[in-house]
């Protein structure tokens, strides 16, 4: 079985990783990666060459991404995606095409496959964040494919809503989480040391525009830069650093006036990749941000989360979550109380057991029908 994989960036590329390990040492499939968008832009720390390491035979790179991130830019990029892409897929052709999430360079890729009767395998449907226009992209991905693997069962039936059908879709939890009992945590020193924190608690925190409300990004960059300067006189700051959204450049440029003003008491990342992330928020005191990893993989790591604003709006929730607005008492007190609240001990939502061989013997089955 010949898959392609359609990855555009560190972070879909970190999810898939469990089911990608699994399906190279299988005889049965033939594995490519198509790699694009953030993966080969310098500003983004150049994650193709993570890829590489992880030793596939067959890599694609397709150059497409536009490095501004004005709403221009963003539809000029979308529209080199798909012109890039209707070369590609005039030339590759697959059994099976995974397309995972709700990003734009994402939403391009899988556009231009339609006319060539790509089959797309697409992981993740039926999740909400109302505050982002990544939904419309994540519908356009579902109803573009023929075999869907969900998160939740709230969010198979929201597949099933939306393409009017429950054929192929199947509910496998987060693939990120698979074997999560048993991943091995650096010694706590070591990684410290590999990142020069400084050995005392630390805030993990990720933050992304909102690119609902795109004009009040400008107004909540500085809330953010407000509370962090408050935060960071009791808590290390851990900040990884804004994807390619539109207008992520102006959060970007708050992180950086930041740590030039705490130099000691920040640090910023650009690309954690999935095993240090991982680290990260093990060791860290509490999650700051509006990131779907602190929704979907904090609470098996025992961590609260202050979620900040609309953009995860309306994703399933487990009980670890702490909403908050973009308000600096808010998220200030939201934070005082997740650090007093201690470990979170409650279930995850999105944990189910065994997911990459649910997933397998689903591909192996759905093979034999096409």
């Amino acid at each position: 079985m010949k898959i392609g994989v359609l990855t555009s960036s560190r972070a879909d590329y970190g999810i898939y990783l469990p089911l990608l390990n699994k399906i190279k040492t299988d005889n049965y499939f033939n594995l490519e990666i198509i790699a694009f968008g953030t993966h080969l832009s310098k500003s983004h720390g150049y994650t193709l060459v993570d890829i590489e390491k992880d030793g596939y035979k067959c890599i694609h790179a397709i150059s497409s991404f536009i490095s501004n991130d004005d709403e221009q830019s963003i539809a000029t990029s979308y529209g080199l995606t798909v012109l890039k892409f209707a070369e590609f897929w005039e030339r590759n052709k697959y059994d099976l095409v995974f397309c995972l999430g709700d990003r734009f360079e994402m939403s391009a890729a899988v556009q231009a496959s339609i006319p060539f009767g790509i089959k797309l395998a697409h992981f993740y449907g039926g999740d909400t964040t109302l505050g982002a226009i990544d939904n419309i992209y994540r519908h356009q991905l579902s109803l573009s494919s023929i075999l869907h693997f969900t998160g939740t069962k709230i969010a198979k039936q929201k597949v099933i809503s939306l393409i009017g059908e429950s054929k192929n879709i199947f509910n496998v939890g987060s693939l990120s989480l698979d074997k999560i009992k048993s991943f091995e945590l650096i010694d706590k020193k070591t990684f410290f040391t590999l990142f020069n924190i400084p050995n005392k608690d630390f805030a993990l925190i990720t933050f992304h525009p909102e690119t609902i409300s795109l004009n009040q990004n400008q107004k909540f960059s500085k809330v953010i830069l407000n509370v962090l300067n408050k935060i960071s006189e009791n808590l290390f700051l851990v900040i990884t650093m804004p994807n390619a959204d539109t207008l992520g450049s102006i959060y970007r440029e708050a992180f950086i006036k930041l740590k030039n003003d705490n130099p000691h008491n920040v640090l910023l990342i650009e690309n954690f990749g999935k095993k240090y992330y991982f680290n990260a928020m093990n060791y860290s005191s509490v999650l700051i941000g509006n990131t779907s990893s602190g929704i979907v993989e904090a609470a098996s790591f025992g961590k609260y989360v202050v979620n900040v604003g609309d953009r995860q709006k309306g994703r399933e929730q487990s009980k670890n979550i702490i909403d908050s607005k973009f308000d600096e008492e808010e998220i200030i007190e939201s934070t005082k109380r997740a650090i007093l609240y201690g470990l979170y001990q409650g279930d995850n939502i999105y944990f189910k057991e065994n997911t990459v061989k649910y997933i397998i013997n689903t591909l192996k089955s759905f093979y034999k029908t096409l």
